[in-house]
């Protein structure tokens, strides 16, 4: 059997590198080729293409390199089209991979999308689209097999990889000694995102939230974990604006997780970092801002009153979510006080944690390699 994949990010590298694990323990004979990262590659991935042949940053910069793009697009598909694999699987990436899904469907070639795009949250049409792309859509959301449904496009719900991931309980006490923190301390992660134009434009908000809560409580200590050097220098930058450097804030190189689990509360940007604080049964406030007309064009095409994944998946507002204007000091401030001065409220909370981590963890890859399987009749 032979399979190709295409896989465009380093989430989607991990994601089809479990895969590729669980769907040679089926069937060990089984080959896989396209484009994948070194994860992929470490699983025995014949890679024509990296991974990070397919990164790009933002419109102006798919823009830029949208011709080699399509050159890669045209070699991919002629390589598949020449010597057709048994099925082929896009992973995430679908202004890519579902361009290629179409063309190989059209061709005679099974097609498989993995991660359902969150059609259920803004640009619904795409349904159509993927419904022309992909025989099987392989969601990580309990919700969405049911939209597909409605279109009569087949989709398996298959759980979500970070709740197989993380345990019920982190040992906070633990984690705490190991980043050196006492274990009765008050202690706040703040995390601004992984992306240069998120840090810039919450930094400044967090910074001057971090100054009222180290007011009201002097004791507090404050985790900031950023993955870049350039992210970690406009934090420092907007540290210094606010002369907060005698804070007791702790800036680190990546180890969001244990910042987090470190933490009595979060302050999140919106995005997967939310469901990672969730799975860890952290209280949270999620906050977001992006340009102005970004935001309106947005909150146009979007059909659900939260953008926070915790309350996406619970269908209510179990956290604050301050968007845009609302994303304040003065309001982050006042959200994180209301958590750290109610422990009745985050032990209910932690309640509603525990069933969304039961709903999602469904043994990812196990699931999806089996579904995969089903669809190429082994």
């Amino acid at each position: 059997m032979r399979i190709a994949m295409v896989a465009g990010e380093a989430s989607g590298d991990l994601l089809a590198a479990h895969l590729i694990r669980a769907l040679r323990q089926a069937n060990p004979d089984i080959s896989f080729c396209g484009i994948g990262g070194p994860r992929m590659q470490a699983e025995g991935f014949e890679a024509w293409w990296p991974a990070e042949s397919l990164a790009v940053m933002g419109y102006v910069d798919a823009l830029k390199r949208l011709p080699e793009l399509l050159r890669i697009r045209r070699g991919l598909l002629e390589r598949l089209k020449a010597e057709p694999p048994d099925i082929f699987i896009g992973v995430d990436a679908p202004d890519f991979n579902l361009g290629v899904e179409k063309r190989l469907r059209k061709a005679g070639i099974k097609t498989a999308h993995y991660v359902s795009p969150s059609i259920w949250a803004w640009r619904g049409g795409r349904v159509h689209k993927i419904g022309r792309s992909a025989d099987q859509v392989l969601c990580l959301f309990p919700c969405e097999p049911e939209l597909y449904a409605r279109h009569n496009i087949q989709a398996s719900y298959v759980g979500h990889p970070l709740a197989d991931e993380f345990p019920d309980r982190v040992d906070r006490d633990a984690v705490r000694e190991a980043l050196k923190l006492e274990p009765d301390a008050r202690v706040v992660a703040v995390l601004p995102g992984s992306r240069v134009g998120e840090v810039s434009r919450l930094a400044a908000c967090m910074v001057g939230a971090i100054k009222l809560l180290a007011e009201r409580y002097p004791d507090a200590h404050f985790l900031v974990p950023l993955i870049t050097r350039q992210t970690r220098d406009i934090f420092e930058h907007e540290l210094c604006q606010a002369e907060a450097q005698h804070l007791s804030v702790r800036l680190m190189f990546g180890h969001a997780h244990e910042a987090m689990a470190a933490a009595d509360v979060v302050i999140v940007a919106s995005g997967t970092a939310s469901l990672e604080a969730a799975l860890l049964k952290r209280p949270m406030v999620i906050t977001y801002k992006v340009g102005g007309m970004t935001f309106r064009i947005v909150r146009r095409m979007a059909y659900l009153p939260w953008v926070g994944l915790p309350n996406i998946l619970a269908r209510e507002s179990l956290v604050p979510e301050l968007l845009q204007d609302d994303a304040t000091p003065e309001k982050l401030a006042e959200a994180v006080a209301r958590w750290l001065d109610d422990a009745d409220a985050c032990t209910q909370l932690v309640q509603s944690f525990d069933t969304i981590h039961d709903q999602l963890r469904q043994n990812n890859a196990e699931k999806a390699a089996s579904a995969i399987l089903k669809q190429v009749g082994y």
